[in-house]
C-alpha cells in the first residue's frame, strides 16, 4: 500500500506586491510540476481562488497595507491554505516583526535552494497525517469520566466567565477549551487565539502580546496586533499559564482588570473584549504557596475550574476508541472504501500499555502504527512489538521520574480536596460545588485518595 499523493501535485499562488518575486519563483521551480500563479489580481480578503489540488500561498509583506483591508491572521481561516511570507528587505529578521501566523519567512534575497527547502517543508506538514488529525480527529468520550466532563465543560461553555483547565501533559485541554469556545454564542464567532505561555522569549513577552506600532524599534516596518487583540471578540486560550514568570502574570493581570492594551511604541490605549481560557499540568494552588504564582491573578483565571482526566483514569473504553479512531483517520485519508481489521493482538497491546504522555503519546504511537500498515500492506508483528519494546524501554528509565511527578501531582490534589472539605465541615455537595466538580467525582477522588470521615456515601445520602 503507497502514499498516491505526489510531492509536486500542488500549485503555488504568488502574491508579489512591490517585490518582483514571480519570475523568480518560477525559474526556482521550473524542473518541477509544481504550478506558479500570479495572484496579484485577486482578492486577498476573500476566498476567490478556485483550485482542483492542494495549494500555498507565497505573499509578500508589501502587499499587506489598510488600502487591502488585509490582516495576515485571518488568511488561514478565510482560504485554507498555508502561507510562506516573503520579506520586505533582504535579510531582515527580526523575530519581533514576525509574529507566529508569519510562521514561514523567507527573505526577499531568498536562494533557489531556500526556496525549494521552505516550499517542501510546508507541503510536507499540509500532508502529513498530524495536520489532517488536527483538523479531524474527533473528540472522543465514552468513558463516564469523560462524559461526566464534557457535560461539566457545556455547562458552562456560554457564560463569560474566566476558566482555568487543569490536567497532565498531552490529556487534551486545548481541544476542551476550543469546544467550550465553539459553544459560546458570542464569543464563539470571533477567534481563537492559543498561546504556549512556556514557548514565550522573555524579552519578547509585550511584543508577543501587546503588539507593537510601526516603527516602534529597528525593523519594525509593519504595526503588529498582539495576542490580546488578535482575540478581540473572541477566545484567547493561554496553555501552561504556569511557566508565566511573576513579571508577566502583572501585566496579564493588569490586561484583565483594564481590559486595555497599549501597543509598544505607542501611546494610545485599544479597548479589548476577550473570554480567557487558561490552562496548566501544574498545581496553581501550591506555586501560590511557594510564591512562585500571583494569588490574585489565579482567583481571576479560575473562576470555572475544570480538571481534565488522564488516559487511565478514562479507562480501556476510551482508549482503545482514541487508538481506531486515529488508524481510521490515516488509513482512509487517500480511499475512504479501504478495509482492514486491526488485530486482537494490537488492541491488547495497546489496552495494556500505560501512555504517560496521555493521548498525545497515544496519537504517536497509533500514527506510527497506521503508517508501517500503509507503507508494508500488512500489521507486521515484529516491527510493531520492536516499537512498543522501545516505548517500554523509554518508560522504564523514565518511570522513577514519572511515578515522583505523579505522586507530586496526586498529593496536591490530595491536599486541595481536604482543604476544601473542611472549609464546608465535611458536607460533600458542597465541598463538591465549591470544586466545580459532581458529587461522584469528589465520592471517587476521595477513595483514590482514602480520604474518610468515618461516613459512607449511602450515610451521608440518607443523612
Amino acid at each position: 500500500m503507497k502514499n498516491k499523493r505526489q510531492p509536486d501535485d500542488f500549485d503555488i499562488y504568488v502574491w508579489e506586491g512591490k517585490s518582483d518575486i514571480v519570475e523568480r519563483i518560477s525559474r526556482c521551480l521550473a524542473s518541477s510540476e509544481i504550478g506558479v500563479i500570479r495572484a496579484d489580481g485577486m482578492d486577498l480578503t476573500q476566498d476567490q481562488v478556485s483550485r482542483t489540488r492542494a495549494a500555498i500561498a507565497i505573499i509578500s509583506v508589501t502587499v499587506i497595507d489598510n488600502s487591502f483591508g488585509f490582516k495576515a491572521d485571518e488568511w488561514q481561516k478565510t482560504h485554507g491554505m498555508p502561507v510562506i511570507w516573503v520579506s520586505e528587505a533582504p535579510r531582515a529578521y527580526d523575530s519581533r516583526v514576525y509574529p507566529p501566523e508569519y510562521s514561514h519567512i523567507l527573505m526577499l534575497d531568498f536562494t533557489c535552494a531556500e526556496l525549494r527547502r521552505l516550499v517542501l517543508r510546508v507541503v510536507g506538514e499540509l500532508h502529513s497525517p498530524q495536520s489532517l488529525l488536527r483538523a479531524d480527529d474527533p473528540l472522543i468520550a465514552e468513558s463516564s469520566v469523560m462524559r461526566e466532563l464534557l457535560d461539566e465543560s457545556m455547562a458552562f461553555a456560554n457564560c463569560d466567565s474566566n476558566v482555568l483547565i487543569t490536567g497532565e501533559t498531552g490529556v487534551g485541554k486545548e481541544r476542551i477549551a476550543r469546544m467550550m469556545h465553539e459553544h459560546h454564542e458570542r464569543y464563539g464567532k470571533g477567534p481563537f487565539v492559543a498561546v504556549n505561555c512556556g514557548a514565550i522569549p522573555d524579552g519578547l513577552f509585550e511584543s508577543h502580546f501587546f503588539g507593537h506600532a510601526k516603527g516602534a524599534f529597528t525593523g519594525a516596518m509593519l504595526a503588529h496586533k498582539g495576542y490580546f487583540e488578535q482575540a478581540d471578540g473572541g477566545t484567547l486560550f493561554l496553555d501552561e499559564i504556569g511557566d508565566l514568570p511573576l513579571h508577566q502574570q502583572v501585566k496579564l493581570l493588569r490586561v484583565l482588570e483594564q481590559n486595555k492594551v497599549t501597543r509598544l511604541g505607542s501611546t494610545s490605549e485599544i479597548a479589548v473584549d476577550f473570554r480567557l481560557v487558561a490552562a496548566t499540568n501544574r498545581h496553581l494552588r501550591e506555586l501560590v504557596r511557594q510564591e512562585l504564582f500571583r494569588p490574585d491573578l489565579y482567583y481571576r483565571i479560575a473562576v470555572i475550574e475544570l480538571h481534565v482526566p488522564n488516559l487511565e483514569e478514562r479507562g480501556e473504553i476510551d482508549k482503545l476508541a482514541i487508538f481506531r479512531s486515529i488508524v481510521r483517520t490515516i488509513l482512509t485519508m487517500d480511499d475512504a472504501e479501504l478495509e482492514y481489521t486491526i488485530p486482537d493482538w494490537l488492541l491488547n497491546m495497546v489496552s495494556h500499555t500505560v501512555f504517560r504522555g496521555n493521548v498525545r503519546e497515544l496519537r504517536n504511537i497509533a500514527e506510527r502504527v497506521s503508517i508501517i500498515y500503509r507503507q508494508l500492506g500488512n500489521w507486521n508483528r515484529p516491527v510493531i512489538d520492536r516499537m512498543f519494546e522501545s516505548l517500554r524501554d523509554l518508560r522504564s528509565e523514565d518511570e522513577n521520574g514519572a511515578a515522583g511527578a505523579r505522586k507530586k501531582w496526586d498529593s496536591a490534589d490530595r491536599d486541595r480536596i481536604i482543604e476544601a472539605l473542611d472549609a464546608h465541615n465535611w458536607r460533600r455537595q458542597d465541598t463538591a460545588d465549591y470544586l466545580k466538580i459532581s458529587r461522584k467525582v469528589l465520592w471517587e477522588k476521595m477513595r483514590k485518595f482514602q480520604i474518610s470521615d468515618n461516613s459512607t456515601e449511602q450515610d451521608e445520602m440518607e443523612s
